[in-house]
């Protein structure tokens, strides 16, 4: 039965000075308490690494020289280490009590930043991982879960004026330190790990740039450029492909933001910033730009001097003679902009047939007058239909190229081995990219599982034809889970995609909620999906195995009824030892088992029997020496030669039983 039992830590008194007062968060590496010291009377984070991470004897003694490395930074962005030491064995640090919330968390609220929010986070940043590259330390790690945002003293919700911390500078360089010598795999977070960490595990202050600008880009657009089924296949994007940039996903994003993150992200670590004081330098420009943009655009601009012509009143008196439509009635204007009265404009002689044409009738510009240009003009008109004529035509024809006539149809190259595939696209004048293998239960493994285009679609005349080989069907190994904590194995089972059923048995050597052994075992292969059995300890069994040798198989029964043990195989053996007593059991005394278990025993069948010798006729001494030297014990009566003997020659006896020899002359 599967029971739920209390953090053992909480309460509990750290170093004879921090109280563990609750449990903040829970990762792959460690866990994170808030305590309070009891000495300075003040709130610390407590993190403690898992028991998983600690096996390794050199560990703690990596994670101590890390925790000393972290002490000496000393920056307002940088969690503060206070103090480190064992709990039980296990490597603790005491750090800063941040009250806020991680970057995680306030994208998971808000989903993304407005890029003024994200570029003030971004400084805040790149200043404490630019004081740890100037200390020569190498974050290795850099992520929204390590990323803590105070509370504004004004307003919560303001991020600008926020103030931004990283924690857990050297942690994962401290782990993979210990986990390199085991063979194990590189510790890093594949959505933020940069090419060079998954191509040959080098990584360099340019790393914690990369990891940087992908933070960037997830507060900017709410999500990581790249997903996938499989970790393995996330990181190897990362070395594959060019991160997007994020207005692809946010419309409407200042180019400097996409140009600032392109940077940032380059696959060649020669092409990003030489550490977080560059890139720091680079996102202080942008932000400052994008500030003055923003400024000038919210800015409002005073409309500009223009010259008015001047427009004279004309009487009233004379108002009449005009055409209403050419009358201008002074009394309209307002008191305070009517003009001095003035005799009216004297006609203008006009030729015959000329008239001015009205601004609204369009008579002098605009398309109704190119219009009227062109009729007017056979000629012009000719001109111009023969233009559209051809300038049509030319658009008919670079239209089928550009759409239609540079195409072909690409080959089918599926179910081809790699070399068949590549040999068929090279005759047809094709080039061939090859993707990240993927299983598949129907396709065998190393042969052509999809292609890009697909077979007969559309494709450039010496293209590119992107191709996939199949891993046949899907089979993961069952990890080695023993000796961690359950919470640990299920991610660890959830990772290779195996469901993992648990079953609590009782062990002496491993403690209460950590897995002893796997139903198949450890190695085994497995399709994905299939549930495997994991035993996990219920610590020691409080049943004793009582000591039933010594003792008839009747009393053995009833001595291990009462403790629930059932007698198993019964074996019969020679010995020494009384017929029908038990000589051995299968499982020593004092041992805990679970309920319901069996026990073999082994019972004595008695000494072995010999034939009774013949002495009859030869001295009393010798005969007696040669009984005795068979196990024998021998009762005499008379002297000199034996005459009788009992028993009789041949008859069988066992050592130790006694026999009489009867002797005169």
């Amino acid at each position: 039965m599967d029971t739920t039992v209390a953090d053992p830590l909480l309460g509990a008194l750290v170093d004879g000075r921090y109280r563990v007062r609750s449990r903040v968060a829970k990762g792959g590496m460690a866990t994170v308490y808030t305590a309070l010291d009891e000495r300075l009377e003040r709130t610390v984070a407590l993190k403690i690494i898992h028991p998983a991470q600690s096996r390794d004897p050199l560990f703690v003694d990596r994670f101590t020289d890390e925790a000393k490395t972290i002490a000496r930074l000393t920056h307002p962005n940088v969690v503060a280490v206070y103090d480190q030491g064992t709990h039980h064995g296990l490597p603790y640090l005491i750090m800063e009590y941040v009250r806020g919330h991680t970057l995680r968390e306030l994208l998971a609220e808000r989903r993304r930043l407005q890029p003024q929010e994200a570029l003030a986070i971004m400084e805040q940043m790149l200043a404490a991982i630019a004081a740890a590259h100037r200390a020569g330390l190498v974050h290795r790690d850099v992520k929204p879960e390590n990323v803590l945002v105070a509370e504004s003293p004004g307003d919560a919700h303001n991020l600008i004026d926020g103030v931004v911390k990283v924690a857990d500078f050297g942690l994962a360089r401290a782990v993979e330190a210990s986990a390199d010598e085991t063979g194990s795999h590189l510790m890093a977070t594949v959505a933020y790990v940069a090419p060079e960490l998954v191509t040959d595990g080098h990584a360099d202050p340019r790393t914690d740039v990369y990891s940087a600008g992908i933070v960037l880009f997830e507060m900017l657009t709410g999500r990581v450029p790249y997903e996938a089924d499989r970790p393995v296949e996330v990181a190897w994007q990362h070395v594959d492909r060019d991160v997007p940039f994020p207005s692809r996903y946010v419309p409407g994003l200042p180019s400097a933001v996409d140009d600032l993150v392109a940077r940032a992200t380059r696959r060649d670590p020669g092409g990003r910033p030489t550490d977080a004081g560059a890139m720091l330098a680079e996102v202080q420009a942008v932000r400052e730009d994008i500030g003055t943009a923003t400024g000038a655009r919210n800015r409002q601009v005073a409309p500009p001097t223009v010259m008015v012509p001047r427009v004279e009143s004309v009487p009233q008196t004379h108002a009449q003679s005009y055409p209403q439509t050419q009358t201008y009635q002074a009394s309209r204007r307002p008191s305070w902009a009517r003009l001095p009265a003035t005799a009216p404009p004297q006609p203008v002689a006009r030729r015959h047939g000329a008239a001015v044409p009205r601004r609204d009738e369009g008579g002098g510009g605009g398309l109704q007058g190119l219009l009227a240009q062109i009729n007017a003009n056979p000629r012009t008109r000719l001109a111009v239909i023969a233009g559209m004529l051809t300038f049509g035509l030319l658009v008919a024809i670079g239209g089928y190229w550009f759409g239609v006539g540079r195409y072909t149809d690409a080959p089918d190259l599926r179910a081809k081995t790699k070399e068949q595939a590549a040999h068929q696209a090279n005759v047809a004048g094709f080039k061939v990219k090859w993707t990240e293998p993927k299983f598949d239960a129907q396709v065998p493994k190393d042969e052509v599982l999809s292609q890009d285009p697909a077979a007969g679609g559309r494709i450039l005349s010496g293209g590119t034809i992107t191709l996939t080989l199949s891993l046949g069907p899907e089979v993961y190994k069952v990890p080695d889970i023993a000796g961690k904590e359950w919470d640990l194995a299920q991610v660890d089972l959830q990772a290779m995609k195996i469901t993992g059923n648990k079953t609590d048995k009782f062990d002496d050597a491993v403690p209460a909620g950590y897995v002893v052994d796997t139903d198949p075992k450890i190695g085994t292969q497995v399709q994905p999906g299939q549930a495997i059995t994991v035993f996990v300890s219920k610590g020691p069994n409080p049943v004793k195995v009582p000591l039933v040798v010594g003792k008839t198989l009747e009393q053995a029964k009833s001595d291990l009824g009462k403790v629930k043990i059932a007698v198993g195989k019964v074996e019969e053996v020679e010995s020494d030892k009384p017929k029908g007593q038990v000589v051995s059991q299968s499982i020593a005394d004092g041992n805990s088992v679970a309920d319901g278990m069996s026990m073999d025993l082994q019972i004595s069948k008695g000494p072995a029997q010999i034939p009774m010798p013949e002495v009859r006729g030869m001295p009393l001494d010798q005969a007696k020496a040669l009984l005795e030297s068979q196990g024998l014990v021998v009762d005499v009566q008379g002297f000199g030669t034996v005459r009788q003997q009992n028993p009789p020659p041949q008859t069988p006896v066992t050592p130790g039983q006694h026999v009489s020899l009867f002797a005169f002359f």
